[in-house]
């Protein structure tokens, strides 16, 4: 009998629980994640003081006032929230250390950016990795995106040590949230969305997108957001020190909401536009924040997902059209999701013009074995169904206009 492909869970509200995680939230006491422990503990472990720019400290104090008025964590889920902002501070120390005795770093300007953006589930992650295999493209891997700062090893020590925390990381996750991979498939060594740097300013949606913070989430849209990206671009220098190629490639459905602030500090980028129906993108999100949001709380809510995401995402993608209608028709490209799943390739050679960089045959060929290793349902079949969610097809298509028009023969797996 040939083997039943495994499907996402649609039982948010009892987000999965291993044994031992079960037993540690009857055991555990409540972490602490005042602000000042979690300096002084980043302080300690990395024995220095010094954060840089303090404009991260406001932003940081409105996302734990959320996280401990709305995030409803469970004990674990506490424990794991303050080892990321612990590690996330541990990264400023190390990275103004560099800054201070490194200093051509921030003064060697970057190659040429592309940025890909799009809303979240239409293509972006394909696309990226693909335009990653080039050998001249420099793109953020998941293991810098979580240690974009060296540890204080020796070179040749220092990359495998934060591969292997890394994988740690990512088998952890599995563990945690099985139906995650089916979903999102991530890999150490894979590229990785590059507002996970944003994360090291705290002014971001990655908080929003893991826990249940709504009024951190409504302040990030009217906050200043340009002392975060000035950071991400120090980040992005520091990274370019250590491994310098001939073009970065950015990619977040993050940006396509502040591409005015992305261009005011990467002003010569190009941009990549994705685009796909929404009444399968929305939905397919949607149950990823369910999935994500389980593996900290266990009071998950599909509908206020739904609510949340089907405002924001609109709110997403009128902004990113209005900033991009001012721009040059030549430093940008739209890319349609079902045509670029039937020829990735087509769409690449399309990139590469508007860069007006030569796609040598080497390099398609890198590109296809990267799309071969990756093949659909590899992880089992990621199922939703925007019921769930509190969405219908009349609000999603209102919400999007004129981006919502459906294309019935896309089925609710992806």
């Amino acid at each position: 009998m040939p083997t039943r492909i495994r499907q996402t869970s649609t039982d948010y509200r009892n987000p999965y629980r291993p044994g031992p995680v079960k037993l540690l939230n009857r055991f555990l006491r409540s972490a602490d994640l005042s602000m000042e422990r979690l300096l002084a503990d980043a302080c300690r472990k990395e024995k220095r003081d010094d954060f840089g720019d303090p404009s991260f400290e406001a932003p940081l104090a409105r996302l734990l006032d959320a996280i401990e008025n709305e995030a409803a964590l469970t004990p674990f889920g506490r424990i794991a929230t303050r080892a990321r902002l612990v590690n996330i501070l541990r990264n400023r120390l190390r990275a103004e250390r560099l800054f201070r005795e490194t200093p051509e770093i921030l003064e060697t300007p970057l190659p040429p950016v592309l940025l890909i953006t799009g809303l979240q589930r239409t293509g972006t992650t394909l696309l990226h990795r693909l335009l990653a295999a080039d050998p001249d493209t420099r793109s953020l891997a998941a293991w810098e995106a979580l240690n974009p700062a060296p540890f204080p090893l020796p070179a040749h020590k220092d990359r495998a040590a934060r591969i292997r925390t890394a994988v740690r990381s990512q088998k952890i996750l599995a563990r945690l949230a099985p139906d995650f991979f089916a979903i999102h498939p991530a890999h150490a060594e894979s590229p990785e969305e590059d507002v996970l740097l944003l994360d090291y300013a705290f002014v971001s949606t990655v908080p929003e997108s893991i826990l249940e913070v709504p009024s951190y989430a409504t302040w990030v849209e009217a906050a200043d957001h340009r002392p975060a990206y000035r950071y991400m671009k120090k980040l992005l220098q520091l990274l370019h020190h250590q491994t310098p190629k001939k073009r970065w490639i950015l990619k977040s459905p993050h940006h396509l909401e502040f591409l005015d602030t992305f261009f005011e500090t990467f002003p010569d980028a190009k941009v990549v536009h994705t685009h796909r129906d929404p009444l399968v993108t929305l939905p397919s999100f949607c149950s990823m924040i369910c999935h994500s949001r389980g593996i900290f709380s266990d009071r998950v809510d599909p509908e206020r997902v739904g609510a949340h995401w089907l405002r924001k995402t609109a709110r997403m993608l009128d902004r990113g059209r209005r900033f991009s209608a001012g721009l040059p028709a030549g430093c940008q490209l739209d890319i349609e999701y079902e045509a670029f799943i039937q020829d990735p390739m087509a769409d690449v050679r399309r990139i590469y013009e508007m860069l007006d960089v030569p796609l040598r045959e080497g390099v398609v060929a890198d590109m296809e074995a990267v799309r071969q290793s990756n093949p659909q349902h590899r992880f089992g079949v990621h199922v939703y169904d925007m019921a769930d969610f509190g969405l219908t097809e009349e609000a999603i298509v209102s919400a999007y206009e004129p981006e919502a028009v459906s294309s019935k023969q896309e089925v609710c797996r992806s």
